[in-house]
């Protein structure tokens, strides 16, 4: 019997990402109120052994997420715009990937360290030290996701997010891919990008405490340097907790992320879960064979 496959996406402007074996979809929704798709046909590396391979699969769907994520977010811009026929060069691509990348970095990693640097003269402990660093790296976290809600589009996304996590949820349950089925499902879903963020905030505490206080220029490059580490152990933590959800331990350590999910999910009207299993029946169609790929 072969393996079940688990559909996942993205939420975009005016629309839904969804990614499938093959391809990941893009549906969204024009000006005029009709639906644009674009169907990406996977690399290989994205299908390839190393993609369910422990520890190494999670740098590769991390990448993979950046790519996707950036043509899909340019593409919906380009559709709202009413410009979908202009190409998105892939050195585009890279560049705004590099500088989403740099940010992250500086405003989740950098920052908290050189804030926990102000008070190091009186923290005799490295591991305070790194908890307090921690605690500070999740409180801009969370205000960052809390500001950008603030933002009207932004918000918007965020309906889109949920109508993304009711779809997928509701076709993990085997029920009718129509709205009136969907409408009743969770905004939540324990695979979403939220909680694996989460999870790689609290892991990164773990692994930056066996580093140590060493000077200053080491714990700066250690940050940028085990960021594919952190992100490997943050995944497994997620794809563990997918296949354990009923468990009630495992519910409990994964409640956290699921409650952050309420700052990037809103509950979607039916014109948006019509987008999103507009993306998700088209992946399954391409899946199943249906059309050439």
């Amino acid at each position: 019997m072969a393996k079940r496959f688990h559909y996942g996406g993205q939420a975009v402007i005016e629309g839904v990402m969804i990614r499938g074996r093959k391809a990941a979809v893009t549906a969204v929704r024009r000006p005029s109120g009709g639906l644009a798709m674009k169907v990406q046909p996977l690399a290989a590396i994205y299908t390839s052994r190393m993609r369910r391979t422990p520890l190494i699969r999670g740098i590769i769907v991390l990448i993979e997420a950046m790519v996707l994520g950036i043509k899909s977010l340019l593409y919906s811009a380009n559709v709202s715009l009413e410009e979908e026929e202009e190409e998105i060069s892939g050195k585009a691509v890279w560049v705004m990937i590099t500088l989403a990348l740099v940010l992250a970095i500086v405003l989740f990693l950098i920052v908290p360290l050189f804030l926990t640097r102000l008070i190091n003269p009186y923290i005799s402990s490295s591991l305070v030290f790194h908890l307090i660093e921690g605690l500070i790296r999740l409180v801009i976290f969370i205000a960052y996701l809390k500001l950008v809600g603030l933002l009207p589009d932004i918000k918007r996304v965020f309906t889109y997010h949920g109508a993304e996590h009711k779809t997928v949820n509701a076709f993990e349950s085997g029920v009718p891919m129509e709205i009136e089925a969907v409408r009743k499902y969770s905004t939540a879903h324990v695979r979403c990008g939220t909680s694996f963020l989460f999870a790689v905030l609290v892991i990164a505490i773990v692994v930056f405490a066996l580093v140590g206080r060493p000077a200053l220029w080491m714990m700066v490059l250690s940050r940028v340097l085990l960021i594919p580490v952190i992100a490997a152990l943050g995944y497994e933590v997620i794809h563990f907790g997918a296949k354990h959800s009923k468990n009630a331990l495992v519910r409990a350590v994964l409640a956290p992320g699921l409650w952050l999910q309420n700052l990037t999910t809103e509950e979607p009207d039916d014109s948006q879960i019509e987008v999103a299993l507009a993306a998700l029946r088209k992946a399954v169609e391409i899946d199943q064979g249906e059309e050439a790929t």
